[in-house]
């Protein structure tokens, strides 16, 4: 497995800002994040930022949608996590 860049080609990287991330997000996500950022200790402020500026940056990636969309109609690899858990349970229901 090779390492791989975590920003794609495709889309320029979203500055760590609360103005950058409140932009980024769509209209009916906005007020959560500046609700959060409002209700946020100064201690959790940097935390509630740090999520939701991950959670734009990996919707910003056109990898993101592709693999939804793969998902979506069962053609993604790997397994889903329903299946891997009902295996762990089983193996350790047999141990």
């Amino acid at each position: 497995m090779s390492v791989q860049p975590i920003h794609s080609a495709h889309h320029a990287p979203i500055a760590r800002t609360q103005n950058a991330v409140a932009a980024a997000l769509p209209a009916g996500q906005r007020m959560d994040f500046y609700r959060e950022m409002g209700e946020a200790s100064p201690e959790q402020i940097g935390q509630v930022l740090t999520r939701w500026w991950l959670l734009v940056q990996v919707a910003a990636d056109p990898a993101t949608a592709q693999t939804a969309a793969a998902v979506a109609v069962g053609t993604a690899p790997g397994r889903g996590a329903t299946a891997v858990l009902r295996d762990l349970h089983h193996r350790r229901a047999d141990a």
